[in-house]
């Protein structure tokens, strides 16, 4: 994922925790907010909570950014991904299934390029 592809600033990510909408799932939780540019921002969130060590929380969020990847989107738009606690023992088709539900569920998914 290029750098102007991704949310990495504490700020970006609150702006769409307070204005985004949110969709929520059983692993996974989908926040999204138009941002008016010309391609999407993602950002990855795998609480402390869910898995003690980093290496388990990095491979989650690996994971999900090589998922979201491959979605194209309806219209550009900010989005957070937050993981329940399922997310970490999940399988990789499990996580995109989810992440493709609520994609859908959110009105951001293009219907005939679902990988």
């Amino acid at each position: 994922m290029q750098r102007q592809e991704r949310l990495r600033k504490g700020t970006e990510f609150d702006t769409v925790y307070k204005e985004g909408t949110v969709v929520g799932g059983p692993l996974l939780v989908v926040r999204h907010r138009s941002n008016g540019t010309e391609c999407s921002r993602w950002g990855f969130a795998v609480g402390k909570r869910l898995a003690k060590q980093a290496v388990r929380r990095n491979r989650t969020k690996r994971r999900l950014k090589a998922i979201a990847q491959a979605f194209s989107l309806e219209r550009p738009s900010d989005i957070v991904i937050t993981a329940r606690n399922g997310a970490i023992e999940a399988s990789y088709e499990d996580l995109r299934r989810a992440l493709s539900r609520g994609l859908r569920k959110a009105g951001l998914l293009v219907e005939s390029c679902e990988p």
